[in-house]
């Protein structure tokens, strides 16, 4: 008896979300054309070969953008609770922003940081 509730609701999850599903393919029209099979991009046509190779400095570039975003989204919550977390909260957020600092000085001597 007390799962009942988790397989419940586990249960109706299931069919609402299969139900909508279901209901999407009965009821939205499907009417394929050779326009609306296009690719495309902005509305514009391609011009060339829409597969081409990208430098990867482009997306480490950004993923480290998004690490050190997270570590902004880290540390805005410790700043307001410093006071109660003690010197154990100062020690890990020390660690942390080690681990981070030892990933920039990794990432900026294998040149990532140098836009291309």
């Amino acid at each position: 008896m007390e799962y009942f509730f988790v397989f419940l609701f586990t249960g109706l999850g299931v069919l609402m979300v299969g139900g909508g599903l279901i209901a999407s393919l009965m009821i939205a029209p499907h009417r394929p054309s050779a326009l609306k099979n296009s690719p495309y991009e902005c509305g514009e046509p391609t011009i060339g070969k829409s597969w081409i190779q990208f430098n990867v400095g482009y997306y480490l570039f950004g993923l480290l953008f998004l690490v050190f975003d997270v570590e902004a989204a880290f540390l805005y919550p410790w700043a307001v609770v410093f006071r109660h977390a003690g010197l154990t909260g100062l020690i890990e957020m020390i660690v942390f922003l080690l681990v981070l600092i030892v990933g920039l000085i990794y990432a900026w001597r294998k040149g990532v940081l140098e836009w291309v």
